[in-house]
């Protein structure tokens, strides 16, 4: 039997036939599921474009019995599909964007498909296709046992633009969501306690006076000076803003020929900082700087704010009921030659010390010997508790934004070898292969039984929204996207 993770609640909730049941089902229907991973894995498309890859979502999903809400917020690659009805409402977060430039093959070895292509840097092929196999399963289940609820899984575009779920909660997509659970393919097994920090994408664009660059330069004001001036004044900033700040950024606009003052130059930036007051005062102060370059340059500069996401906040209660599932159902079984290929995969990424991957997280003492034997592996099986709850990570995700409006929990599984970095070649080898696909459907049992948990026991919801209100007390979601901006804006055309 699961016993409740609380000190408050040790009932028993759901019995061992009911997780065998749902483990079952998904590993008799595991073939469906790795098949439609591996179609977006080879569909390979980036954010905004994912046509392909949510049709085929949608017509799965639409074949088991869901119904389908397409377009929504006003995008066309984002959509929701819902079965049951009533209460609980538990929301399945999925994704499906891939990045550009990280096109490879399914080899130990650095080998594009095609050059210049686009791959799944990020799994998240196994990302989605894994929340759709978990709302399936519990979707059958709801029907077996004859509980109430409804499933609802979310087809969501462009979180590599962290824009998608920004929009879609604006929208109020998530609004009556009792509770959201998601997963990210990564190099261990974990469900998460830390925090993700907000973003701002902004970009500033200078205009300044063409001029001849060799024969009369003294007419010129140069736009590209101004952006190096800024560029120059963020990174004496850098010394003066919190820890958790990151500002990084890329000039996408300088210039044309070098005999010619540059009229306009653009720089992009990211902004990053742990909560929404930080991030507005390095978003006025980076600003102020942009300002002071234009008026050292007599140029002029526009500041556009073109999306954002808030920081994450994961629930610590479901974390906490979601190791609890990843106990009974047991480590993954990687093979031989699984082992074998994320070892050659290793040696391609810098050496580190096998204790880097836990050194930054609070190691419980009786988690310390497991540790010690799993760092020693090439790829990460055993499954781990929560060990960061003090940790503010300095990615970003727009999960962070549905994080703020119920309580979500978000799953890490192993999908990459252990020394591979996301967002590489390496990344995408592994989410389009065996690897993969067994760190996706770990993910899918764990959630879908965290899910019957939580239909079986409205206590497990009670509390893990008693644990959010707490923390969100005060602080109502405020949407990080000015009204202005809309996904007309964002969306490129096609």
């Amino acid at each position: 039997m699961y016993r409740c993770p609380s000190t408050m609640c040790f009932k028993e909730v759901i019995t061992m036939e009911t997780s065998n049941s749902i483990q079952k089902w998904l590993e008799e229907n595991a073939g469906a599921y790795t098949g439609m991973a591996d179609k977006i894995w080879e569909y390979a498309e980036v954010a905004w474009r994912e046509h392909r890859s949510a049709a085929l979502q949608i017509k799965h999903l639409s074949e088991q019995g869901f119904s389908i809400t397409e377009n929504v917020a006003d995008i066309k690659t984002a959509f929701s599909a819902e079965y049951g009805s009533g209460k609980p409402v538990i929301g399945f977060i999925g994704e499906y964007d891939a990045l550009p430039g990280l096109s490879q093959k399914t080899v130990p070895r650095k080998e594009a498909v095609a050059e210049g292509g686009s791959g799944h840097g990020c799994g998240h092929n196994l990302l989605g296709t894994g929340g759709v196999a978990a709302a399936v399963a519990i979707a059958r289940w709801l029907d077996e046992t004859g509980k109430s609820g409804t499933v609802r899984y979310y087809g969501c575009p462009a979180e590599e633009q962290l824009l998608g779920k920004t929009f879609m909660a604006r929208a109020g997509s998530f609004d009556d969501l009792d509770a959201a659970l998601n997963f990210h393919p990564a190099v261990y097994n974990m469900p998460a306690k830390g925090m993700l920090v907000g973003l701002y994408d902004v970009r500033f664009r200078f205009t300044g006076t063409p001029s001849h660059a060799g024969g009369s330069p003294h007419r010129g004001r140069s736009a590209l000076d101004a952006v190096e001036l800024m560029n120059v004044g963020v990174n004496y900033l850098r010394e003066h803003v919190p820890e958790k700040v990151r500002m990084h950024y890329t000039i996408t606009d300088g210039g044309r020929v070098p005999n010619i003052v540059p009229e306009y130059a653009e720089v992009w930036y990211f902004l990053r900082a742990p909560n929404r007051a930080i991030l507005d005062e390095v978003f006025d102060r980076v600003g102020k700087v942009a300002e002071g370059a234009a008026m050292m340059t007599e140029t002029r500069v526009e500041t556009r704010l073109m999306g954002g996401c808030s920081s994450l906040m994961n629930n610590h209660y479901l974390a906490d009921l979601q190791y609890q599932v990843m106990k009974d159902i047991g480590p993954i079984g990687f093979t031989d030659e699984e082992k074998a290929f994320a070892a050659k995969v290793n040696t391609a990424y810098p050496e580190r010390a096998g204790d880097d991957f836990f050194k930054h997280f609070q190691v419980p003492e009786a988690e310390r010997d497991r540790i010690e034997k799993a760092i020693t592996e090439p790829i990460f099986g055993d499954n781990f508790p929560a060990m960061d709850a003090i940790l503010v990570e300095t990615g970003s995700t727009d999960v962070g934004d549905v994080s703020l409006i119920t309580p979500l929990s978000m799953l890490w599984t192993a999908c990459y070898p252990a020394g591979v970095a996301a967002h590489s070649w390496g990344a995408t080898a592994s989410a389009g292969m065996s690897i993969g696909h067994k760190g996706m459907m770990h993910a899918a049992k764990i959630m879908a039984c965290t899910a019957a948990l939580l239909y079986s026991e409205p206590e497990h919801l009670k509390n893990a929204r008693a644990e959010f209100e707490k923390k969100t007390a005060g602080l109502p979601y405020v949407c990080p996207l000015p009204p202005e901006i809309k996904p007309e804006d964002i969306v490129p055309k096609m």
